[in-house]
């Protein structure tokens, strides 16, 4: 089994001077369910290379069990260290495709051609595609075969507003999930802030928040077992 990461390239937080770029926990957690699985995880980023760390995430106070294993897994930081480039993948490679999220997304994944492409194929073959936390940004410009938008009718999560309020990024961010969401006529559901909420539509998986990512990537893995 083969799942495909994709990481943001983008490290500035809007015009703040300060650094943002995927959350550690949003890419630990997933990374460990899917190896301890056996997947193989490919990891690529629009840029390639090294993908920005957003220093937020790497706080004490932001460490989880996946964090701290990921810290001392020097095969793990080698293989984030030297992401694909986004670019020379396809979707026909891949079972599933899997986008952590942070900040960084909003700006690069959301408006990049090639995650777009990447997207609509995968569920157009039928394979799923997951996203948390911000990572559902990467839906904004997705669209199905007659054009309309991909999350149009379909349940879905992502952060909440109230989140971002409470991150104090409401007018940083250059847009917001919840609303960009609810504006394509997505379905949008949303648990307490902060809780573990994972939302499955068809081939599509999203999560509310980092402490939804463990599940999301579990929920992948479920949907790629033969049942």
């Amino acid at each position: 089994m083969k799942i495909l990461m994709v990481l943001t390239s983008h490290d500035t937080l809007g015009d703040t001077g300060r650094k943002t770029g995927f959350w550690l926990e949003e890419f630990a957690a997933p990374y460990y369910v899917f190896k301890d699985a056996g997947v193989q995880v490919t990891l690529v980023s629009p840029k390639g290379g090294q993908p920005p760390l957003d220093p937020v995430s790497d706080a004490p106070d932001a460490q989880t069990a996946a964090t701290r294993r990921f810290k001392s897994d020097a095969a793990a930081q080698t293989a984030l260290a030297h992401t694909g480039k986004l670019a020379d993948v396809t979707s026909d490679a891949f079972d599933a495709v899997f986008y952590p999220g942070g900040h960084g997304p909003l700006w690069d994944l959301s408006e990049d051609r090639q995650s777009i492409q990447l997207i609509e194929t995968t569920i157009a073959a039928g394979k799923p595609v997951a996203a948390v936390c911000h990572a559902p940004a990467v839906l904004r410009h997705a669209r199905t075969a007659d054009g309309s938008p991909l999350v149009k009718g379909r349940k879905v999560t992502g952060f909440t507003n109230s989140e971002e309020a409470a991150a104090q990024l409401l007018d940083v961010v250059p847009f917001l999930v919840e609303d960009m969401l609810i504006k394509n006529g997505a379905d949008y559901r949303k648990a307490a802030d902060w809780q573990s909420h994972v939302v499955r539509d068809g081939l599509l998986i999203t999560g509310q928040n980092p402490a939804s990512s463990d599940a999301a990537a579990h929920a992948l893995l479920d949907m790629l077992k033969p049942h």
